[in-house]
């Protein structure tokens, strides 16, 4: 995949209002692949909504989203399906890590959904938990952690899979200026070696990327 647009999208709880300024709802945007993407918001703005309609969790909107010219409400759930295990990757921003699983288990579980099984090799997923610092969390349970340290393995989660395009919703919520840079090298070294987009947002603190277009929500 290519290209991601919104051509007049708007939440269907915004509907009918007239105070909406925003780059994104109601205007044609456009995200192309291997291009990197900030879309700044306040809360109550529709930042986590505009993840969901991208990614086919919800369809509550208004307007329309195209995949390489495509509407995706005339996806099947198959095509869904594909999608996500090889176009899309997510970093939720309420991560939707398994708490009863240990850090390694989650990525684990992905990596095997992929579609190719074993998709990242093991040294490079503990080279990223070396690399983030949670090295010493691989054998504990999720629900042990942090939210920061939950952050950290819900990245290595996501770049579990191959990917056009991959969202992370407000990724440094919970981390310091260190990790958050590290964690930036990461996700961009992945894009780069996947040909991949990415699209972060944030409502104040941000990842420092060098984006190639910021969108205010």
């Amino acid at each position: 995949m290519d290209k991601i647009q919104l051509i007049g999208t708007l939440p269907c709880v915004f509907e009918g209002r007239s105070d909406i300024a925003s780059d994104v709802w109601n205007k044609t945007v456009e995200f192309d692949r291997d291009k990197l993407y900030l879309v700044e918001a306040n809360s109550g703005t529709g930042k986590s909504s505009l993840c969901s309609f991208i990614y086919g969790y919800r369809n509550d909107y208004k307007g329309q989203i195209l995949f390489d010219g495509e509407d995706v409400r005339k996806y099947s759930v198959k095509q869904w399906t594909n999608i996500r295990m090889k176009h899309f990757a997510l970093l939720w921003q309420e991560l939707r890590l398994f708490p009863e699983l240990t850090a390694m288990e989650n990525v684990e579980i992905k990596n095997k959904l992929s579609g190719i099984t074993g998709y990242q090799k093991e040294a490079q997923i503990k080279e990223w938990f070396e690399m983030l610092g949670v090295a010493d969390k691989m054998d504990a349970k999720i629900g042990r952690m942090s939210f920061g340290q939950q952050q950290r393995v819900a990245l290595i989660r996501a770049l579990c899979q191959p990917f056009d395009f991959i969202f992370v919703d407000e990724p440094i919520s919970h981390l310091d200026d260190t990790n958050s840079e590290i964690m930036g090298r990461i996700l961009t070294a992945e894009a780069k070696r996947q040909g991949a987009g990415v699209i972060a947002t944030s409502i104040g603190k941000h990842i420092e990327l060098n984006y190639d277009k910021v969108f205010r929500l």
